[in-house]
């Protein structure tokens, strides 16, 4: 999953906006609320940042998959991440990025974001970051 990296690095001025999913209403999604079939995320590879609202709202895990449906059902099954959901709910957004840049985009956003659950798959890694711009948390609910 995660070594060198032979793909060539994107050229950039500044961090991409990879388009972070919302719902249609507008906001992001809560995730025990989320139906990720409904959603067609069946199949749909991309990376997923998950995080909690409340007083002092903290990012909580960066991942990537081949099927996010299946790694979100997955994530409510996991008891350090829905350890969090008490904290004031919650929230997860996915982007769709091609598979040769999952990796640095993770590597990005776990170095920036500082995930209180650690992505055990990014540590120890060598491959570039590849720049994107992080869901906007305050404009969470649901």
């Amino acid at each position: 999953m995660f070594g060198r990296s032979k793909v060539k690095p994107i050229v950039s001025d500044g961090p991409m906006d990879p388009n972070w999913a919302i719902s249609a209403h507008g906001r992001f999604h809560r995730l025990i609320r989320l139906d990720p079939e409904a959603e067609g995320l069946s199949g749909l590879g991309g990376v997923y940042v998950v995080w909690h609202a409340g007083v002092r709202p903290a990012w909580v895990f960066v991942g990537h998959t081949e099927d996010l449906a299946d790694t979100f059902h997955h994530v409510g099954r996991n008891g350090d991440i829905m350890g969090y959901e008490i904290n004031g709910g919650l929230y997860v957004s996915w982007c769709l990025i091609r598979e040769e840049y999952r990796d640095g985009v993770v590597r990005h956003l776990h170095d920036t974001l500082k995930p209180l659950v650690d992505n055990v798959a990014v540590a120890g890694t060598d491959v570039a970051p590849v720049p994107v711009i992080a869901p906007r948390r305050e404009s969470a609910g649901g």
